[in-house]
């Protein structure tokens, strides 16, 4: 019994998680784009803006570095040196010329890694962190599973065409990015125009240059990303912009005109979309039935980027639980959350947040038991009564 009731909470919180998160795209109208996939995203919403053929799986050349930079980061151990074998040192293609045997920071590494897009420097840190090659590719996987990229494949840790099945789609390296911009230390790291890093047994420094010309040259607005490019996979760019608090994420893949598409895409979300807040966290207003008057609140606000057409056609309806009779609540603990906002534009369900009730003597949902939540939770779901 406990396992079937466990079951069906899993599908009752799946189905909320999927209908929160669902996009709405737009196709940009004035320009066109080179790359044979594109995607734009806001990057706290994780709204889609712009896509083309954003979910078709293409090779993604040195792209592949921002996973393997971020497992780097999140190992904790980017204070630790690590000794270059052999194989890392004669890795092909862009290269950091590390020397066998030669140690260095972690963190070194993984500036050269983005900066420089150094493969050796990808096989060192992934025989580093991962115990092997093998071990951080199957890091890169799971990651990559945790964070809901459904259509990648890696196979090795810089994007090399050393493998068949090594692949992804513009969305899926759209919600890595996202992901990995959460971390202050990858931001840090993927905005650096220059780092200088100390050469064991030697008199000078390495010194590398950012390879994204967005981010040194073009692009007053961009705050990072990644380059890639192999003759398979042709030009690949990850890239990170913001401007007024709206933050941005292109990613573009088989581009001939990969800067210009990126500058274009950011230039036209700027103009045709802003951030707008559409629950403010605290106590919710405008609730008419004494129980719950000024005794509602949400947790957090909920934010989304919005055309000015879109602003009129914003719809919110709060959901509560039907009032208590007499005073059962008091004995038997208040449902924690007490109901919801439900955000729709233009009919199209954009999100949710919960709504919490202040309680007499503060929260009372420690005392239920599991079946009690669970029949919360249950209706909650499926829909109670809307209180106007």
């Amino acid at each position: 019994m406990v396992t079937k009731i466990k079951k069906l909470l899993s599908i009752s919180l799946l189905f909320l998680l999927v209908f929160s998160m669902f996009p709405t795209s737009f196709q940009a109208k004035n320009f066109s784009i080179s790359a044979q996939g594109a995607i734009l995203i806001e990057q706290e919403s994780g709204r889609v803006l712009y896509g083309k053929n954003e979910h078709t799986q293409m090779r993604i050349a040195s792209i592949t570095k921002i996973m393997t930079a971020i497992l780097a980061i999140e190992s904790g151990k980017l204070e630790e040196e690590v000794t270059v074998s052999n194989n890392a040192s004669g890795t092909e293609g862009s290269s950091l010329y590390l020397k066998p045997g030669e140690k260095l920071p972690l963190e070194d590494l993984v500036y050269g890694l983005m900066l420089r897009s150094g493969n050796d420097s990808a096989v060192a840190i992934a025989e580093y962190v991962g115990g092997s090659l093998e071990g951080f590719i199957y890091l890169m996987n799971e990651k990559a599973k945790e964070i809901g990229m459904s259509r990648t494949v890696f196979n090795n840790p810089h994007g090399l065409d050393d493998h068949e099945e090594h692949y992804s789609t513009a969305y899926d390296m759209a919600i890595l990015t996202q992901y990995a911009m959460k971390n202050e230390t990858f931001r840090e790291v993927s905005s650096t125009k220059s780092y200088r890093a100390p050469q064991e047994e030697e008199e000078w420094d390495r010194i590398w240059q950012n390879k994204n010309r967005l981010l040194t040259q073009l692009y007053k607005h961009s705050t990072g990303g990644k380059t890639g490019y192999t003759k398979r996979a042709k030009r690949t760019l990850v890239s990170t912009a913001t401007k007024d608090e709206m933050d941005l994420i292109v990613v573009t893949l088989n581009a001939p005109s990969d800067w210009n598409d990126h500058m274009n895409l950011f230039n036209w979300a700027f103009d045709s979309f802003e951030v707008k807040q559409l629950v403010e966290e605290g106590l919710v207003k405008g609730i008419k039935d004494e129980f719950y008057r000024d005794k509602v609140y949400a947790p957090y606000s909920f934010e989304y980027p919005l055309s000015a057409n879109e602003a009129d056609a914003v719809k919110k309806d709060i959901t509560l639980y039907r009032p208590p009779q007499n005073h059962e609540w008091s004995t038997s603990g208040f449902p924690q959350p007490i109901g919801k906002i439900t955000i729709s534009v233009s009919g199209n369900h954009i999100g949710h947040v919960p709504l919490h009730y202040i309680t007499p003597e503060g929260d009372e949902d420690e005392k239920k038991g599991f079946f009690q939540k669970f029949k919360e939770i249950f209706f909650f779901t499926i829909g109670v009564k809307q209180i106007d």
